[in-house]
């Protein structure tokens, strides 16, 4: 392949390792040869860095959920200790801390506590919740982060000995 060297130096650069970059072309080329034996392009070169960047930033996206919340999402789901039913203590302790949760975000300032939803619950990113209300994305963070707070102190000051600790199967906390 005659811009072997090129697209490594490139994937090595969006992925930050060579290695890793490696890996990547490889990965793309692959895919790239599936694809050509079905479709011919018109810019076969410019697709396949389509497919090294893409597969690069996938990666990359990979790493950041891993890093954080500690695994890959993905492989958790397929556990097959999740497919099993908690136990009745474990929907218990998670109900009582879905109630205390509950109470902590209806004690929170208003636009607090949507900035806050908004933002866990539905999804919105930081810069949509600073338009919406208005105010800087600095200032976004500053209340979701309050409201995370205060919910994590409710938590705490509720622990009973078993609440806030993991549970069976080493389930999280409610609020992380």
């Amino acid at each position: 392949m005659a811009h072997r060297v090129k697209l490594v130096d490139y994937a090595s650069d969006l992925v930050g390792n060579r290695a890793r970059g490696e890996e990547v072309v490889q990965e793309a080329w692959l895919r790239f040869y599936g694809a050509t034996t079905r479709t011919l392009f018109d810019e076969p070169l410019g697709y396949l860095y389509r497919i090294v960047r893409n597969i690069a930033l996938d990666g990359r996206r990979k790493q950041v959920r891993e890093a954080r919340y500690g695994t890959d999402v993905y492989d958790t789901c397929s556990d097959t200790s999740l497919a099993a039913s908690p136990s009745p203590e474990t929907e218990a302790i998670h109900r009582e801390q879905l109630a205390i949760v509950q109470a902590a975000l209806a004690e929170l300032p208003e636009r607090t506590r949507v900035a806050l939803e908004m933002h866990r619950m539905e999804g919105y990113k930081l810069k949509e919740i600073a338009a919406h209300f208005g105010i800087s994305i600095t200032l976004a963070h500053s209340l979701i982060a309050e409201g995370v707070n205060h919910c994590r102190r409710r938590l705490a000051s509720s622990n009973s000995g078993t609440l806030g600790n993991s549970g069976e199967n080493g389930a999280a906390p409610f609020v992380q």
